[in-house]
């Protein structure tokens, strides 16, 4: 009869799951890392060929196959996952756990509701793990410098925009009444529609002034888009550049609240006080 596992191997059996699936610093974890971003792709693209109607009917089950096999797959890492972390909910919640659980609940779900397979796509999110195996989180944390800067500037923004919207709206009014319904512009919605399309410089040409005094406005219009569209740059630009400061962090995720952004020389989480 074969014993049960201590609870010292089982401990150093739960720390090498954790150091195998979180940590990507090590060989063996930077090579998970790599097979799981790949299996992502492929699933994702497997899935997408799903859709494709002709493909689906030729080869529907190599396709339906492959799916079941990388949920299967994603279940088992998600569980391990859960097995290796110290403090499960705080892992089950957090962003990447929540995405790890709905890239496999869908095929489960097709066996009550079909067609919610379909939903598997938001595997791709999972990719992003891959800032972490490249060792880019110096670029994350530049994400999150942007984030800071665009909240920031929220209030400067706001009056940008709300700046914008009176001006699409009261041209677009105006366009309405210079144009009329004889040349597109059958209302005041579709005129407004014209001015952001004239405003923005996309300028689709499915309506278009075809009297004097429109074309001026027109034009007016689009120049003024070329210098609207440099005002939001330069509210987020004035605010990255108080920005100061790049901190190097790890790749290291605490075995107790799964959080990571560790600094490279951080024996203890700076989230919960655990040691790493």
């Amino acid at each position: 009869m074969q014993k049960k596992p201590s609870k010292e191997q089982t401990k150093s059996l739960r720390f090498k799951i954790h150091e195998l699936i979180f940590e990507a610093d090590t060989r063996s974890g930077k090579l998970f890392e790599f097979f799981l971003f790949f299996s992502i792709i492929i699933s994702v693209i497997v899935v997408s060929l799903e859709s494709v109607e002709d493909f689906q009917k030729e080869h529907a089950e190599i396709l339906r196959g492959l799916e079941w096999f990388f949920t299967i797959l994603f279940t088992i890492e998600y569980v391990l996952r859960i097995i290796s972390v110290k403090r499960v909910w705080p892992y089950i919640f957090s962003f990447f756990g929540i995405v790890d659980f709905l890239s496999i609940i869908p095929t489960y779900l097709s066996l009550i509701l079909p067609g919610s397979q379909s939903l598997i796509v938001i595997r791709d999110l999972r990719l992003i793990r891959i800032f972490r195996v490249l060792k880019l989180g110096r670029y994350v944390k530049e994400g999150g410098a942007l984030f800071d800067a665009l909240k920031a500037s929220r209030q400067k923004i706001t009056v940008f925009l709300f700046t914008v919207i009176l001006i699409v709206v009261n041209l677009g009014a105006l366009m309405y009444l210079i144009e009329g319904k004889e040349h597109g512009f059958t209302s005041i919605p579709k005129s407004v529609y014209w001015a952001i399309v004239t405003l923005t410089t996309v300028g689709f040409g499915d309506i278009h002034p075809q009297t004097a005094l429109g074309q001026t406005i027109a034009a007016v219009l689009m120049i003024l888009g070329y210098g609207i569209i440099a005002v939001p740059t330069g509210i987020v630009s004035a605010e990255l550049s108080q920005k100061k400061g790049h901190t190097k962090i790890s790749t290291q995720v605490c075995r107790f609240c799964s959080s990571e952004g560790h600094e490279p020389d951080a024996v203890y989480c700076k989230y919960c006080g655990n040691k790493i």
